[in-house]
C-alpha cells in the first residue's frame, strides 16, 4: 500500500512539473515572441476609431484667444484677448452648421486727449452662425473650415469716463453685422475629445466701416450623440 501511494505521489508530482514547465515555456515564448498585431487588422482598428470620432451629432467648446482690432478709423490696432463659446450640429461626418459667441476686451490707442483719457477700455461681442465642413479626418487630427455671419455688439464708451466714444476717435457704441471664416484644427486625445486651435478673420462694420481683425482661439472641444 504505501509503494502504491508512492507512485501515485511521484507520478503527481511529474505532471505538475511537466505543466508548470509547458507553461513557463509558454510564457517565454509570448515574451520572448509577442503577436504581432497584422496591418490589415491595424487599419480596420483605426478605421473603427475614426468612424467611431466622427460619428458625433453634436460639437461643444470653449476657450480663449487673441484678437487684433482696429477700434477706430485713424487709430492703430490694439490687442485684444477674447473668450469663445461654440456648438456645432453635424448632419453628415463631414458637414454641420456652427453657431458661436465670443467676446473680446482690450483698451483702444487714443493717446492722450483734452478729455484726460488715455487708452480707454473697449470690448466687442458677437453672435455668428453658418456652415462648416470638415474635410480632413484622421485618427488623432482633424481639420474643418467655417463661414459664419451675425450681429456685432460694441461697447467702446466702457472707459470713457462717459464722453462719447467717437469723441475719442473710436467706433460709436452700436450693434453691427459682423462676419468671420476660419479653420479648426483639432488634436483628439479621445474620440469624444479634443483640443482645438482657430486661426480666424473677423469681419466687423462699426462705424458704417469694414475692420479687418485677425487672431486666434484655442480650447477643448467635446462630442456627443450619434449620427443616424
Amino acid at each position: 500500500m504505501f509503494g502504491f501511494r508512492f507512485s501515485v505521489k511521484c507520478a503527481a508530482a511529474a505532471l505538475a512539473a511537466v505543466f508548470l514547465a509547458s507553461g513557463a515555456t509558454s510564457l517565454q515564448a509570448q515574451f520572448l515572441h509577442p503577436r504581432r498585431e497584422t496591418n490589415a487588422n491595424r487599419r480596420a482598428r483605426i478605421e473603427r476609431i475614426i468612424q467611431d470620432t466622427y460619428a458625433h451629432k453634436w460639437e461643444v467648446g470653449g476657450g480663449g484667444g487673441y484678437l487684433r482690432f482696429r477700434s477706430g478709423e485713424d487709430l492703430q490696432k490694439n490687442n485684444e484677448v477674447t473668450f469663445w463659446l461654440s456648438g456645432t450640429r453635424y448632419f453628415t461626418p463631414k458637414l454641420g452648421v456652427l453657431a458661436d459667441v465670443r467676446g473680446a476686451y482690450g483698451n483702444a490707442k487714443v493717446g492722450n486727449t483734452i478729455f484726460n483719457i488715455n487708452n480707454p477700455q473697449i470690448s466687442e461681442y458677437t453672435f455668428m452662425a453658418g456652415p462648416n465642413y470638415r474635410f480632413y479626418q484622421r485618427e488623432k487630427y482633424a481639420v474643418s473650415v467655417f463661414g459664419t455671419v451675425g450681429a456685432g455688439i460694441g461697447k467702446f464708451d466702457s472707459g470713457s469716463k462717459r464722453i462719447p466714444a467717437q469723441d475719442l476717435g473710436i467706433w460709436p457704441s452700436e450693434t453691427r453685422a459682423v462676419f468671420s471664416v476660419g479653420a479648426n484644427l483639432d488634436y483628439n486625445f479621445y474620440p469624444n475629445l479634443a483640443f482645438r486651435v482657430t486661426p480666424t478673420y473677423l469681419g466687423s462694420t462699426w462705424g458704417g466701416t469694414i475692420q479687418n481683425n485677425l487672431g486666434v482661439n484655442l480650447g477643448i472641444v467635446y462630442r456627443f450623440g450619434r449620427i443616424k
